[in-house]
């Protein structure tokens, strides 16, 4: 009958690419890691290779430039480190949500790859695309979690725009960041926060 995999029971040794789960990993971990040491510009396939010790070949097989393996471990780290956490209370998860996106976008490793992937956007119309249709658009669904959360546990009325009231918690993270530079202390993103409930919560 062939080899069936028994419920509950992992036989995956790779992923759906048909990739080694353990190289692609090492892979995405190795262009964070250059991309912050040598900056856009002298990040190569080929460094990328060496430092996560697989052929060259292999990461063009898997990967047809830079900018996509980018893109890819970008989907990655934005999953594993902005998923809004589950506490049951709107105002502990929005604190600690907005304070995970300062970090990230501060302190990251993987945020330095998604601040240079919105620089090349501004003249690379595909990779603007790419980046917002599914990145941004992906992130922005999670951000909006704790939001949806509050909606059904009654702690936020029904008709709250939740797309708006993401760009007032999120936005002024990003300005900071991206255009003043400004730092983005704790203070601040909960700032946010009370600001919001004040106008939206029913507390």
């Amino acid at each position: 009958m062939g080899d069936v995999t028994e419920p509950g029971r992992c036989r995956h040794h790779g992923n759906r690419y048909g990739r080694s789960e353990n190289a692609r990993r090492a892979v995405l971990h190795a262009v964070d890691d250059l991309l912050v040491e040598v900056g856009f510009a002298r990040l190569t396939m080929e460094g990328i290779a060496a430092r996560a010790g697989v052929g060259k070949q292999t990461v063009y097989r898997w990967w047809p430039s830079k900018v996509d393996l980018l893109l890819e471990a970008l989907g990655d780290d934005l999953v594993e480190e902005l998923s809004p956490p589950d506490s049951g209370e709107l105002r502990k998860d929005l604190c600690a949500h907005l304070a995970a996106i300062a970090s990230f976008l501060t302190a990251a490793d993987a945020g330095a790859v998604f601040r240079t992937l919105l620089g090349q956007a501004q003249h690379d119309p595909d990779l603007a695309r790419q980046l917002r249709e599914v990145h941004i658009r992906a992130q922005h669904a999670r951000d909006r979690l704790p939001l949806e959360r509050a909606v059904a546990r009654g702690e936020l009325p029904s008709d709250v725009d939740l797309d708006s009231a993401v760009e007032q918690l999120v936005g002024p993270i990003h300005y900071r960041v991206l255009v003043t530079g400004a730092p983005v202390p704790p203070e601040f993103t909960d700032g946010l926060v009370e600001r919001f409930l004040r106008e939206h919560s029913r507390e």
